[in-house]
């Protein structure tokens, strides 16, 4: 983890400015929960008594899922059977991502995989699937459409190709997909399948776990120096810009053709269930670099939502709020992102309270500024502050500053009790946050007049109050 928790926060907040098109296997899970109460006398094995089935996306839809979680919009291609597995696709896809694309082969099914559950334990996993690559009109349709969407997409978009080797993702298909990313400008992640990783030369990065890099390389993968010689082999081999291992128990290894090795220990507290985790670590790590957050930010979000995906059972989406809730574990309940902050004054406005805000950079907090906090603390029943990120404070002040970090910044202020919540904004001015929570008091220092106080007009146009 990252010891600076409060550029975390920030960099959560910035996944929603990204967009994803994510082309793969889509699957459909189903996980059938019950009770191991004895062993069947028609053969040595557990019968299970069933209370409950549930059914989801999964592979590539799974990746969807999270995608949508994090607030970062995706547009799925992928393929189904003409079944009705792939009408329970269609109809869960149309939950998650409505500008989605699912093209229809007859000769397949629907890859679908059934997994018994008895406590927090899988007793069997029963797959349903065919692996041959799709007939040649069928993956035109695949190329043309990706092209389409990246061509529609904005320019904050990144490209994930999420290969579980069924058959959308064939040898011929990926270097034109790769070619469609190029032209469009838009970085490309990978989450490979096989042992052959040169058909995915020109990305940004691939995600093996550390047993596919293994059988990819046919390298040792035991130890840090190990995984790290055998990306810089994948790297240097298949013409790929960068590598994330995830390495289960021992966290996850970033390496690139720029730098030193950067290692992310595991965050996960209890592990129940690794299904999926892959698809989260993808989902996150393509949103940030959608959103133009530095790879290793996006790596350590990664990180940070691997570690809740797999303390869930079952196929895990993961949300934006869970992956702040883990990283302010080290940073401070105070510490919010702008999502949970509008979530909580919502709720206190629901039991009457008075919500109060004022913002600024607090670079070197002093008396004055602890005067200007009490002061609006007492003219309201919630305090919110704003405070402005590092980037966004060396635009307003020059490159010097600011002196303290956002992340101490952020944890002085939160420690203060007249504080509710901190929420760092990356823009000159916290005007889309005022407009976002709507206070009833805006508070600015003295040496501010009302028509210089950044937000007021919306303020009492809503019925509020600015006090200086």
């Amino acid at each position: 983890m990252s010891p600076d928790p409060g550029h975390l926060i920030a960099a959560v907040s910035r996944l929603t400015q990204g967009r994803a098109v994510c082309v793969g296997d889509v699957m459909l899970d189903r996980f059938v929960y019950g009770h191991v109460e004895r062993i069947s006398p028609e053969a040595p094995i557990p019968v299970v008594r069933v209370e409950r089935t549930d059914t989801m996306l999964g592979g590539a839809g799974n990746v969807v899922r999270n995608l949508t979680a994090l607030g970062c919009p995706p547009t799925l291609i992928a393929v189904v059977g003409a079944d009705a597995e792939g009408d329970e696709v269609r109809t869960l896809l149309a939950a998650e991502s409505p500008a989605s694309s699912l093209l229809e082969d007859s000769s397949r099914p629907t890859t679908s995989k059934a997994r018994y559950v008895a406590g927090a334990q899988q007793l069997l996993r029963a797959d349903r699937e065919v692996a041959h690559p799709l007939p040649e009109s069928l993956r035109d349709a695949v190329v043309a459409r990706t092209m389409s969407a990246l061509a529609d997409a904005p320019s904050n978009v990144a490209l994930l190709l999420s290969d579980y080797g069924k058959g959308v993702l064939a040898p011929d298909l990926i270097p034109r997909l790769m070619a469609a990313a190029r032209d469009a400008g838009v970085a490309v992640v990978v989450d490979p399948c096989g042992t052959d990783y040169g058909v995915y030369a020109g990305a940004d990065l691939l995600t093996p776990n550390r047993q596919e890099l293994h059988h990819a390389t046919r390298l040792p993968t035991a130890t840090d120096a190990d995984v790290a010689a055998a990306a810089r082999a994948i790297i240097g081999d298949c013409d790929v810009a960068a590598v994330l291992v995830t390495r289960g128990a021992e966290g996850m290894t970033l390496v690139d053709r720029d730098a030193a090795p950067r290692q992310f220990p595991a965050l996960a507290q209890a592990v129940f269930d690794v299904s999926g985790a892959g698809d989260t670590v993808a989902a996150v790590i393509t949103a940030g670099l959608a959103a133009g957050l530095p790879i290793d930010d996006a790596a350590r979000l990664a990180n940070v939502a691997a570690g809740v995906a797999v303390a869930k059972v079952g196929t895990a989406a993961v949300t934006s709020d869970e992956v702040a809730r883990a990283i302010r574990g080290a940073g401070g309940a105070k510490l919010v992102t702008r999502d949970t902050v509008v979530g909580l004054v919502h709720r206190w406005r629901g039991r009457g309270q008075r919500i109060g805000f004022t913002n600024g950079c607090f670079d070197v907090l002093h008396p004055g500024h602890v005067a200007l906090l009490q002061h609006a603390a007492a003219a309201c029943d919630r305090l919110v502050v704003g405070l402005n990120t590092d980037a966004s404070v060396r635009r307003l002040k020059g490159p010097d500053r600011p002196v303290q970090s956002e992340t101490a910044r952020a944890q002085v202020m939160a420690s203060l009790s007249s504080v509710d919540a901190v929420v760092l904004f990356d823009e000159d001015t916290p005007l889309a946050l005022i407009e976002s929570l709507a206070p009833d008091v805006l508070v600015k220092g003295a040496d501010y007049r009302v028509d210089q106080v950044v937000g007021a007009d919306f303020v009492q146009a809503n019925g509020g109050t600015v006090l200086l």
